[in-house]
């Protein structure tokens, strides 16, 4: 993806944060948990980015067992392709919603999902087909539309990203996942005061999530202020995730011993593209 002209060690750092606009934009594409009731669909717990290592491998085990037994089943094969993407097993994850689309060639959840594995194996085309598939002109969801812009701006495209996350802010005003996507947006491009800005609206949403105020840390670290970071990076959270948090922080913002030279090199006008 073409990049403005930052530092080497930026450049990392950004590419870092694509993963985590990537899944942060695409986690809500299905609704498939309001669904789980009893019977053979296990249930989940709780979110899955809350839950630590074991417990992510835990559940994909007797989900993956669910799965084996019918894997026609349009929400077990979702919770399980979304446990497998957790887990970085990307192309795993697009085997298993390849069957479960074949079998539900009309579920938008379905799609949706198939759409969400085949961006995170890096089909980008092939996903924004999908997802087009699975939304609905008449009652379009706002969550494809962001998912969308997610899409693009994996592809190197902003200005049609952004133009998607303002069309689903249109349908779901001061959404904070979209405008922590449009937010994160611009981080792709090293406009970090825009991002900023966008990122600091969407956390102050009642609805914002730990992932929000994880990409808000984020911006704010990158541009040196890092105290600052690791409050945002801690707050609302249980002791070892916060700890989690913060050294996931330090792993990105600490390459080269940079993260203190990045509010210097950020200190002349980014390039941007609306």
């Amino acid at each position: 993806m073409p990049l403005p002209a930052i530092n080497p060690s930026k450049n990392r750092i950004l590419h870092c944060a694509v993963a985590i606009m990537i899944v942060a934009a695409l986690a809500g594409c299905s609704t498939t948990k309001d669904k789980m009731t009893t019977g053979s669909v296990p249930k989940l717990t709780k979110p899955l980015e809350t839950m630590d290592a074991n417990e992510l491998h835990a559940m994909t085990e007797r989900v993956g067992q669910a799965y084996e037994k019918n894997p026609r089943d349009p929400v077990n094969g979702v919770n399980y392709a979304n446990l497998l993407r957790m887990a970085g097993r990307d192309a795993q994850a697009l085997a298993v919603m390849q069957q479960v689309a074949i079998s539900n060639p009309k579920d938008r959840n379905v799609l949706a999902a198939y759409g969400k594995a085949q961006a995170a194996a890096g089909q980008f085309q092939q996903a924004l087909d999908t997802i087009g598939r699975a939304q609905t002109p008449d009652r379009p969801d706002w969550k494809l539309i962001s998912a969308q812009g997610a899409i693009l701006d994996q592809m190197g495209k902003p200005g049609d990203a952004r133009a998607r996350y303002r069309d689903a802010l249109d349908i779901m005003p001061n959404e904070p996942s979209v405008l922590s996507n449009l937010g994160m947006s611009y981080v792709l491009t090293g406009d970090l005061r825009t991002a900023e800005t966008y990122l600091k609206q969407a956390a102050s949403q009642p609805g914002a999530d730990s992932r929000v105020r994880q990409n808000l840390a984020l911006v704010v670290g990158l541009q040196g202020r890092f105290p600052e970071a690791e409050e945002i990076a801690r707050r609302e959270l249980a002791q070892q995730q916060a700890d989690a948090n913060v050294a996931y922080l330090r792993s990105m913002l600490s390459q080269q011993n940079s993260w203190q030279k990045l509010a210097a090199k950020d200190s002349a006008p980014a390039s941007n593209t609306n």
